[in-house]
């Protein structure tokens, strides 16, 4: 065992325990046993300290070979090569001090990396520190938001990805099943004719709009207030190190990253996270209706619509013989709903940002994480289980449209609309019959014209 000290007193450690007092303090303090904190945050985070390690050893800052030590760690990180991160990064999600453990977790676990690497004992901090050395011109303040925003970017494109993908099978259904013609309905009510493939193209679009939102967004994310340090105002971090940090950053992250021009806003301020919260739960909605529409236009074999089969996936009923379910758009909508309750929590969460930051960042990451991946795999299964494999029922589609009157709407110019809800009436909603007098008065008045 290995003992780390700090000024609220000393702790044993595993003699191999690559995180240090700080993490093992925040793993007691927090024993939720909820969920670990979300590994796209601590790999972004990483990234933002290797950009600042490269930062400093190209300005030749530090004792020699302690930053190009503490690159090698990163990057042993990132390549999962530093061993299980369940054992490395050990804090809660949610955690009081706006990120300040999982800064500290990662700080540490860099440092022992790092000495590892020197052929050093972990625990040596005189040789490789986590806050002098790992943590050098930066605060969580300004890491981990930085560390969100790259986090939510990359996330934010893989989910726009899975929308483009299912706005193309969308349209493809649209063009499939053009030439079916079925009943509408406004307020499950029966309204006048329109085509499947017609109903397909609207979701498509409705997707469409999604995934451009989600394009759009990452303009604002891209700025990020690394180097602001404490409270935006850069205390602590130099000017050089203030730009090439950034120059960095994007060279590793492939990300257009840009130096707020006013860290202490980013620093304050989570609106823009609440914008992207809300255009998921936007997307929500669309996932939502849409399964919804399926499922009902799928509900029967005998009882129901049945405009529509999806395909069967599992046995329905442990007691009904014989019965599936729409299993696939009912998770959907379950996975829409965690997101629109999500949703709330980021918008609380970022309201009570008082002053110079926002402690409760940590549950505004969780759930912006979460339901970004939430939603990219919810519309990956949607569309590989449910558009691509279900089929139209064109006979039961035609049947359903030859038993109503839509058809009378299109009367209305000729007749008057209260005479064609008159024969309607009069007709006791009979397809053939209500055609039959409508067409009949229709022929009189023609007469009556010549």
């Amino acid at each position: 065992m290995r003992a780390e000290r700090d000024r609220l007193g000393e702790m044993n450690l595993p003699d191999d325990a690559l995180y240090g007092l700080q993490s093992a303090r925040a793993r007691d303090n927090f024993p939720l046993s909820h969920k670990r904190v979300n590994r796209r945050l601590i790999h972004a985070m990483v990234k933002v300290k290797k950009a600042a390690a490269i930062a400093y050893e190209r300005l030749g800052e530090g004792r020699e070979g302690v930053y190009r030590a503490i690159i090698g760690a990163c990057d042993a990180v990132l390549s999962g090569k530093a061993g299980p991160e369940d054992e490395l990064f050990i804090t809660e999600a949610l955690q009081g001090g706006a990120g300040t453990s999982t800064n500290m977790n990662v700080n540490e676990v860099l440092a022992n990396l790092a000495l590892r690497l020197m052929g050093r004992p972990c625990g040596e901090y005189g040789a490789v520190h986590p806050l002098d050395d790992v943590n050098r011109g930066q605060s969580t303040n300004d890491v981990y938001p930085t560390a969100l925003r790259i986090a939510a970017i990359e996330s934010l494109r893989e989910l726009s990805d899975a929308c483009a993908k299912l706005q193309e099978s969308l349209q493809r259904r649209e063009n499939e099943f053009d030439l079916v013609s079925k009943l509408g309905r406004t307020e499950l009510m029966d309204a006048v004719p329109v085509t499947l493939g017609s109903e397909f193209g609207a979701f498509a679009q409705a997707i469409a709009r999604d995934r451009w939102r989600l394009y759009k967004i990452e303009e604002r994310l891209r700025q990020t207030n690394i180097g602001g340090t404490a409270v935006g105002t850069s205390g602590n971090a130099g000017k050089q190190y203030r730009f090439l940090v950034v120059e960095e950053l994007r060279k590793i992250t492939g990300v257009g990253l840009a130096a707020a021009e006013y860290p202490m806003d980013i620093t304050q301020n989570n609106d823009v996270f609440v914008e992207v919260s809300g255009l998921l739960k936007a997307l929500a909605v669309n996932l939502m209706k849409i399964s919804n529409d399926l499922r009902l236009m799928n509900s029967g074999p005998k009882g129901g619509i049945g405009e529509i089969k999806l395909a069967p996936l599992q046995t329905g009923s442990t007691i009904m013989p014989g019965k599936t379910n729409p299993v696939i758009p009912e998770m959907v909508m379950q996975a829409a709903m965690k997101v629109i309750a999500g949703d709330v929590s980021v918008t609380v969460a970022a309201l009570h940002g008082e002053f110079e930051l926002n402690a409760f960042l940590p549950l505004i990451a969780d759930t912006l994480l979460e339901n970004l991946a939430l939603l990219e795999r919810a519309v990956t299964i949607f569309r590989e289980k449910c558009v691509d494999m279900l089929s139209a029922n064109g006979p039961r589609c035609e049947e359903i449209l030859e038993n109503s009157h839509a058809f009378a709407a299109d009367y209305v110019p000729r007749l008057g609309y209260d005479a064609v809800a008159r024969v309607i009436e009069e007709n006791g909603g009979d397809a053939a019959r209500i055609r039959a007098a409508l067409e009949h008065a229709a022929a009189d008045i023609s007469a009556r014209d010549h």
